[in-house]
């Protein structure tokens, strides 16, 4: 009798199981973040989407396009991964089509993320994938951010678009980032404006903030894939169990990261407690 009840209790659970992660890989929610800072000259209102990895909410996105229309923002900010570089199922349509009707209606800034990095430096294995993709997206209106960053007058905003080299990716041990590296990259950062860095990785957020950003945002964690009460997401796709920075707000120096749990999936496809993530930011003068 005993063993009876556990196997029907084990297979509630589960089946109960099973049905949280359908829903949950399938889905997406709206959070938000006010963020107050004297150096920006008006209110804007922007939404922040990360590591997409080719996956469509609806018909080629037009659930995410309702989402946002509906949010109206003054500009979509992008931290990469839209795209999931494998050697076998590479594709870059789902992600231009997306930004394309995105750079139709909004400001679209986009810095890349490892999956685009990836794209760009193995030529052998993507051919001129990369340059292509990019190439697209600057025709469509999308200020692609390779290390660059653009000014905003209007808001008094500096938008910098980081992108770090391959071995700042590496798994399971985390590589030391040199205190110049960002400068050597970017060069200073605005003293005057307001910076927000869009940098992928944020297992470096206490680098970006020493660089000088105000406000950094961030993707690549996933969430940590499953979420868990009171110890939050289990694993980051670098296999670190029970990462430090998994998603939400975070601060170092004074100096923030928003954190995106990101909306689609590559190396663990599923999501647990954790549906993807369309994120809204108010910047808010003081």
């Amino acid at each position: 009798m005993a063993f009876t009840v556990f196997i029907i209790a084990a297979a509630a659970l589960a089946a109960g199981l099973m049905a949280v992660i359908c829903r949950d890989s399938r889905r997406f929610v709206t959070v938000e973040y006010k963020i107050p800072s004297g150096r920006l000259k008006k209110k804007v209102k922007a939404v922040f989407l990360s590591d997409l990895h080719n996956k469509c909410f609806g018909k080629d996105n037009d659930c995410l396009l309702e989402a946002i229309d509906r949010i109206g923002p003054d500009m979509v900010l992008v931290a990469g991964d839209m795209l999931t570089a494998n050697e076998e199922r590479t594709s870059t349509a789902v992600p231009l089509s997306l930004m394309k009707r995105l750079a139709e209606k909004y400001p679209v800034y986009y810095g890349n993320g490892n999956h685009e990095y990836r794209l760009k430096i193995y030529k052998e294995e993507y051919g001129n994938m990369y340059g292509e993709y990019a190439e697209a997206l600057k025709k469509c209106g999308v200020r692609l951010l390779e290390n660059e960053s653009i000014f905003l007058p209007e808001a008094n905003i500096k938008i910098y678009g980081l992108e770090i080299e391959r071995p700042y990716y590496r798994r399971l041990r985390k590589k030391p980032m040199e205190e110049d590296y960002i400068k050597s990259l970017l060069g200073e950062s605005s003293k005057e404006s307001f910076s927000l860095l869009i940098a992928h990785n944020p297992d470096y957020f206490k680098n970006y903030a020493a660089w000088g950003a105000e406000l950094t945002i961030s993707g690549h964690v996933h969430g940590g894939v499953v979420r868990l009460p009171f110890l939050g997401g289990v694993i980051s796709p670098m296999f670190h169990l029970f990462p430090k920075y998994d998603g939400g707000l975070f601060d170092e120096y004074g100096k923030k990261m928003i954190l995106s749990r990101g909306l689609g999936m590559h190396t663990i496809p599923v999501r647990v407690f954790n549906p993807g993530e369309v994120v809204v930011i108010e910047l808010l003068p003081e």
